[in-house]
C-alpha cells in the first residue's frame, strides 16, 4: 500500500510544474515545424487511426511532432492523478492541497479538450491562442500545490506590508497581459502551426510593439518592488524571488529582441516560450513568498491540520 510522504508529495507537484511547464516548449515546437494538423482529427490522428499512419497529405515527421505532443499531455495527466492519490493518501491529511491537486488532471483533461478544438478549427489563432493560456492557468494550481506541500496549514501571516502584497499581485497581472499580448503577436506572425491556417490580420509591427511596451512595464514593476523588498526588509526568499523574475525576464528581453532582428527563427521561438511560462512561475512564487503558514504538518501535530473549509493560499 502506498504511503506518501511530504516530500514525495512535493517532488510529484514539482513534476506537475516541471511537465505544464515542458508542454508549452512542445507546443512551441508543433507550431514553428508547421505540425499543427499533423494529426488532422481528434481525438484520433487520422480518421480510422489512435496514433500516426502513412498519409499521403501529411508528413510523417509533422505527425509524429503532433502526436507526440498529445502523448506529452497523457503524461502530464498521468503525474496530475498520481499527486491527487498522492495529496489524498497523505497523513495527516490537509483539505487545500487535496483541493489543489485535484484541480490538476481536471484542468489537463479541459485543456486536452481544447486542443481537439483547436485541430477541429483548423488552427484559428483564437482558439490557438486559448490552448496555450490554458497553460499559464494550470501552473497557477501546480505552483500553488508546490508551494503548500512546502508549508504548514496555520493561517497566512503576511511578511511585507499590504502594499507590497499588492505590488506582488500588480506584477503578476502584468506578466499575465505580456502573455496574452504575445499571443496575438504569435498569432499575427509567421508561425501558425500550419501554412494553410488563419492568421489574424493586425500589422505585425503594432502587435510587436504593445508587447514590447508591456514587457517593459513589467521590467520596471520588478526593479521597483526589488528596491521596495531591500528597502523594508523584507525576508531572504522574497528578495531572491524577485531578483529571479528580473533575471528571467532580462533573458525573455534578450530572446525576444534576438528573434526580432533575425527572422523569427523556429528554435528561437520555441525558447522564448518556455521562458515565457518561467517568468509566470516566477512572478507566482514571488506572490507565495509575501506570506508564511508555518512548518509542514506531521503526524504527531494534528493541530495543524484544518477542519474547515479550506483558506485562501
Amino acid at each position: 500500500m502506498w504511503n506518501p510522504t511530504a516530500g514525495s508529495l512535493r517532488l510529484l507537484a514539482l513534476l506537475g510544474v516541471i511537465g505544464n511547464a515542458g508542454i508549452v516548449a512542445t507546443g512551441g515546437a508543433v507550431r514553428v515545424t508547421e505540425s499543427g494538423l499533423g494529426c488532422p482529427e481528434w481525438p484520433k490522428c487520422t480518421g480510422d487511426s489512435l496514433v500516426p499512419t502513412h498519409s499521403p497529405e501529411h508528413a510523417a515527421m509533422n505527425m509524429a511532432i503532433e502526436f507526440g505532443n498529445r502523448m506529452l499531455t497523457f503524461l502530464v495527466l498521468a503525474v496530475g492523478v498520481l499527486v491527487f492519490v498522492a495529496a489524498w493518501r497523505l497523513r495527516p491529511r490537509r483539505r487545500d492541497v487535496v483541493w489543489w491537486a485535484a484541480a490538476q488532471p481536471l484542468s489537463v483533461v479541459a485543456q486536452a479538450v481544447i486542443g481537439g478544438i483547436v485541430v477541429l478549427t483548423e488552427l484559428h489563432p483564437a482558439s490557438v491562442a486559448l490552448h496555450f493560456l490554458i497553460s499559464p492557468a494550470l501552473l497557477v494550481f501546480c505552483v500553488a500545490l508546490w508551494v503548500r506541500t512546502g508549508e504548514g496549514d496555520r493561517p497566512p501571516h503576511p511578511l511585507v506590508a499590504p502594499l507590497l502584497r499588492r505590488a506582488a499581485l500588480v506584477l503578476a497581472a502584468l506578466c499575465a497581459a505580456v502573455l496574452v499580448a504575445g499571443t496575438v503577436v504569435t498569432g499575427t506572425g509567421p508561425h501558425s502551426g500550419d501554412a494553410e491556417s488563419r492568421r489574424w490580420g493586425f500589422n505585425i509591427e503594432d502587435v510587436t510593439r504593445v508587447h514590447s511596451v508591456l514587457a517593459w512595464l513589467t521590467v520596471a514593476a520588478t526593479l521597483v518592488l526589488i528596491v521596495a523588498v531591500h528597502r523594508a526588509g523584507a525576508p531572504a526568499a522574497l528578495r531572491r524571488r524577485t531578483l529571479e523574475l528580473l533575471a528571467v525576464e532580462l533573458a525573455q528581453g534578450a530572446v525576444g529582441y534576438v528573434q526580432y532582428f533575425t527572422g523569427v527563427p523556429g528554435p528561437l521561438v520555441v525558447l522564448h516560450m518556455l521562458g515565457a511560462a518561467l517568468l509566470w512561475i516566477a512572478a507566482l512564487r514571488i506572490f507565495f513568498a509575501t506570506r508564511d503558514r508555518g512548518p509542514v504538518p506531521t503526524a504527531a501535530d494534528p493541530a495543524e491540520v484544518p477542519a474547515q473549509t479550506p483558506q485562501p493560499a
